[in-house]
């Protein structure tokens, strides 16, 4: 792969249109406003992040976490982007600069939880839990679906896929493309780019094989990325190399949420300060704790050691960037960048601690075991009335009619497919809001939940 063609500013749904002359906002900053101003993105101020519906000020959501990691790949990517210039004298040349690598980055980076569902990770395990237990829609899917690849887009929800889907095909529907980002954009949003069912071994294989990035239904817009930006398969025709820039998008994200978990367990009381200094303590240097140490309160001081421990994952990880260069533009590097810092055992600790006594506090299970209960009824409801919908057109139900309704514009159309109207249905469920799939399901069923 080669970074010209990485950085490609062609637009998916405009590939064949002319370019237009770049002004002073470049397309990637473009792109970074599009998603900030998108709906899909604002509902993200109401999705979980570790604790659900929190009541809690200063917890972080899925908007505020994507804020942070978008600022963490803005710096990871221009900081990277200015070695890399400096080595190809060529990309400044054609007008390339280390701040299009960190926009790139940082557009990426804001949109990389765009498709998570509600209630967090457990809202993806809850949709996968319907789609395949007996008695629910794995029924559903045995009845309906063409083939193993269909039914394994709904088993096997992911929110990549369903994030690549939000950005090229449900947000902005009424043109193709959806929000017709760059294809560098795209590109380096894909972490996982391949189908949710591969025939080589070695597709899997690696970080960027662990998961799916995209649905059957969205394979085509998919390939059209890949070609544009020069990706390189991966030994199956459904999946490829990743963008080298989706490694510092993962980067990112890694290093926030081992940090920043960690600091929402300190403030909601279910961490010690004590507990917690110990894993500062090596990242940031003795220094740095003695001024944490003079400051005036321990919220004050984990604030600091924050900043410190970040300002040194964000270093170490743009060097094991750079002196991979030529692994990554070859596909032969597939591993987590913080996985190979000098201080990558240190920073595991904090992963390891936010398991043991942060992902398991009851306030976050009893919700997520509450998400279970409300994403499987909604996904039931909704694919009821959806059928009933589609076998008997305007001699519906009144109850069908009503649920109907509640489908976003243009979600719903006579004539869908069995397929198309899972996605509508699943697609409505995935995009709510803890809240508001709360309280769908209170209104649907007539219940409240306590």
């Amino acid at each position: 792969m080669d970074w010209q063609t990485l950085l490609s500013p062609r637009r998916l749904g405009k590939l064949d249109e002319p370019l237009a002359a770049r002004g002073p906002r470049s397309p990637f900053q473009r792109d970074y406003d599009r998603i900030l101003f998108s709906a899909a993105f604002r509902r993200l101020q109401d999705k979980t992040q570790v604790f659900p519906l929190a009541k809690d000020d200063y917890v972080r959501t899925r908007l505020t976490h994507s804020l942070e990691v978008s600022t963490v790949g803005r710096s990871l990517g221009a900081m990277v982007g200015d070695a890399i210039v400096q080595r190809h004298p060529d990309l400044q040349t054609r007008g390339i600069t280390a701040a299009d690598f960190g926009t790139i980055v940082a557009a990426a980076c804001l949109a990389h939880d765009i498709g998570n569902p509600p209630f967090g990770h457990a809202g993806e395990s809850a949709i996968q839990d319907w789609f395949t237990r007996q008695g629910t829609g794995s029924e559903y899917l045995d009845k309906h679906c063409n083939g193993a690849q269909e039914k394994a887009d709904f088993q096997k929800f992911e929110g990549n896929a369903q994030g690549f889907r939000v950005l090229t095909r449900i947000q902005s529907s009424g043109q193709e493309g959806g929000m017709q980002l760059t294809c560098a954009v795209l590109g380096a949003y894909s972490k996982y780019p391949r189908a949710s069912i591969i025939e080589s071994p070695n597709a899997t294989n690696g970080i960027s094989g662990k998961k799916f990035g995209f649905v059957q239904q969205d394979q085509k817009h998919f390939e059209q990325v890949a070609e544009a930006v020069g990706l390189m398969q991966k030994g199956d025709p459904c999946a490829w190399y990743r963008h080298p820039l989706a490694f510092l998008v993962e980067a990112a994200d890694d290093i926030c949420y081992r940090i920043m978990d960690v600091e929402d367990g300190f403030r909601t009381g279910h961490l010690a300060y004590s507990e917690i200094e110990g894993l500062f303590a090596p990242v940031v240097g003795g220094e740095s704790m003695s001024r944490a140490n003079a400051l005036g309160s321990e919220k004050q001081r984990v604030e600091y050691l924050r900043a410190k421990a970040i300002d040194t994952a964000i270093r170490q990880a743009v060097q094991v960037f750079v002196d991979n260069e030529d692994a990554l533009l070859a596909g032969t590097y597939d591993r987590e960048i913080l996985a190979d810092i000098p201080l990558a055992e240190q920073y595991r600790a904090f992963k390891a601690l936010a398991k043991r006594k942060v992902y398991c506090v009851k306030p976050v299970v009893e919700i997520e075991a509450c998400g279970f209960r409300v994403l499987a009824g909604l996904l039931e409801c909704f694919l009821d009335a959806v059928d009933d919908a589609a076998s008997k057109g305007n001699a519906m139900s009144a109850r069908s009619r009503s649920v109907t309704s509640l489908l976003p514009y243009g979600s719903w159309r006579e004539g869908m497919s069995t397929v198309e109207r899972l996605h509508a249905a699943t697609d409505t469920v995935s995009g709510m809001t803890d809240s508001f799939a709360l309280a769908t399901y209170q209104r649907l069923y007539g219940i409240r939940l306590s």
